[in-house]
């Protein structure tokens, strides 16, 4: 059963209350004016290397040539084309693109004062090709770019770097792709998370558009990258309001040496400019909105444009120490990245990797996110959650508040926590926050919800890969509904690769099994073109 404790919410996570060949290169003319060398070709579907650029010819004028594109294709990934060496003055072609997987092709040497082309691009985890050495004088091009995938494990690939130079200037370092979903150009700079694929067909919510910072109550930084500091941000975190960053062009990792305290009495929007990565350095929870009351605030959070990585909470409430099977592990502790209660939360273009909470316990949980007493919910659009950790609540834990999530990227979160939770004396004769608990989490390895009369809606999102803890449910999702009043609505998304254990009971409607990736109680469910995993 649930109860209160106090104004305190005993988080209750039972079953029963909240339980190919390569293709050979062309060849470039020789002629007196320096003949083009062709492009390589394409390498084959099945996972061939793109074919590799000539040698431009040995005039002045020499054309420049451009390495092959490979085609997306199965094991060995494929690779692209290296671009062919330019003549004296010439400029050398382009490394060859990548896809699915592969290594972009490498930038050839430029000849005197000639300019090294640009790494080629790999996208879906590849990656990026090298840009060459440039010639006297020369310059060499940018390293390549890598977008990040959400196929195999999710994991970006890694930007391509540029060599030195030769009395010319050195060239753009490549990005680093990041998690699974993320994109980087060539100075490393995410673009854009989420579901690549996500499409939710009934659109999103009002709400969940980009707020406006066109009027900021605090900009961190004047125009460079030194003055973004993390005494600054604390600073406009304690202010509250909108909060924005002028860091140059570079992208900007601020370290987070204490958790960022927001005000509970206003509206505070952190937009990060699609630059701005907080990095909690595997030591500090990074944000807290922590209001004491429970359902009633009205004021909240927006997240957008941003990266919180590498959040961690400290429990310190352990549970006293009981023989098995009763609960081990902690009573605090939620939240790697932000703890909310009695708040609203609305995230947007945002992404969370490598954040955690307590790693045990049948109460605490969010190794992302964590959020208690919510009135008006969680809105989460077009964001990805990578490699987060929690004993329940691999990503996202929610607790008597809505959940919303559209064209969201969900991928290896993990709920450490095992046993699940359920309150049973013959097992277990200690006494444990009014219960004689058994169990220690491990529910929800991406999602999870537990409450009266609250409801989730899942559209346009992909749910990969993640797990729950050995004997407990929901891989991807772990709803219930206590009084059996929260509907489950799930449209237009994927779920697939998930482990743990899974069950659905359904007061009414049609639908009366979600598959295995799912652990349930619910008033009713509608499942519309979707994929979930071990569904009928």
């Amino acid at each position: 059963m649930c109860s209160l404790r106090g104004l305190v919410l005993v988080v209750l996570l039972a079953v029963g209350c909240g339980g190919s060949k390569p293709d050979t290169p062309d060849t470039g003319g020789m002629s007196a004016p320096g003949g083009s060398s062709n492009p390589g070709s394409a390498g084959s579907s099945g996972g061939g290397v793109g074919g590799n650029s000539a040698t431009g010819g040995s005039s002045a004028s020499a054309s420049t040539s451009t390495g092959g594109t490979s085609s997306p294709g199965g094991a060995p990934p494929a690779t692209g084309g290296n671009a062919g060496s330019g003549a004296s003055t010439a400029t050398s072609g382009a490394g060859g693109q990548a896809t699915s997987g592969g290594t972009g092709g490498h930038a050839s040497l430029a000849g005197s004062a000639g300019t090294s082309g640009a790494g080629g691009q790999a996208t879906s985890g590849g990656t990026g090709g090298h840009a060459s050495l440039a010639g006297s004088a020369g310059t060499s091009g940018a390293g390549g770019n890598t977008v990040g995938g959400a196929g195999g494990n999710g994991a970006g690939g890694k930007g391509g770097s540029s060599s030195r130079q030769t009395g010319g200037n050195t060239g753009v370092t490549g990005g680093t792709g990041g998690p699974g979903g993320t994109r980087a150009t060539s100075t490393g700079a995410i673009t854009s998370a989420g579901n690549p694929n996500g499409s939710c067909g009934a659109g999103v919510p009002a709400r969940g558009q980009p707020a406006d910072i066109s009027n900021p109550t605090t900009v961190v930084g004047t125009g460079s990258e030194a003055s973004c500091t993390f005494a600054k941000l604390q600073a406009a975190a304690t202010l509250g309001g909108v909060i924005t960053f002028n860091c140059g062009s570079v992208v900007v990792t601020i370290p987070v040496t204490a958790t960022l305290s927001l005000p509970t009495n206003k509206n505070t929007v952190i937009d990060g400019g699609n630059k701005i990565t907080l990095d909690g350095q595997n030591a500090v929870q990074i944000l807290r909105f922590d209001s004491a009351n429970f359902q009633a605030n009205t004021n909240g959070l927006t997240l957008q444009h941003i990266t919180l990585i590498n959040g961690k909470t400290t429990p310190t409430q352990a549970i006293p120490t009981a023989p098995t099977p009763c609960s081990q592990g902690w009573d605090d502790g939620e939240g790697g990245a932000l703890y909310m209660r009695d708040g609203n939360l609305t995230v947007i273009d945002s992404i969370f990797t490598n954040n955690q909470a307590a790693p045990l316990g049948p109460d605490t949980g969010g190794g992302a996110i964590y959020i208690l007493g919510s009135k008006n919910g969680v809105l989460i659009v077009g964001s990805t959650f990578s490699n987060n950790a929690a004993s329940n609540a691999g990503a996202v834990g929610c607790l008597f508040s809505e959940l919303d999530v559209y064209n969201s990227l969900f991928t290896n979160n993990t709920a450490t926590g095992n046993g699940a939770n359920s309150d049973d004396a013959t097992k277990c004769s200690v006494i444990n926050n009014g219960q004689n608990e058994v169990g220690s989490g491990g529910n929800g390895g991406a999602l999870y919800s537990d409450g009266n009369s609250v409801n989730i809606t899942l559209c346009g999102d992909a749910i990969l890969n993640n797990s729950a803890g050995q004997g407990a449910f929901g891989g991807g999702l772990f709803f219930t509904s206590n009084n059996m009043q929260g509907t489950l609505s799930i449209a237009d998304t994927t779920m697939t690769g998930n482990t743990g254990g899974h069950w659905t009971v359904v007061s009414t409607g049609s639908v009366t099994n979600v598959g295995d990736a799912v652990g349930t109680n619910a008033k009713s469910i509608t499942v519309t073109n979707s994929t979930l995993q071990g569904m009928p």
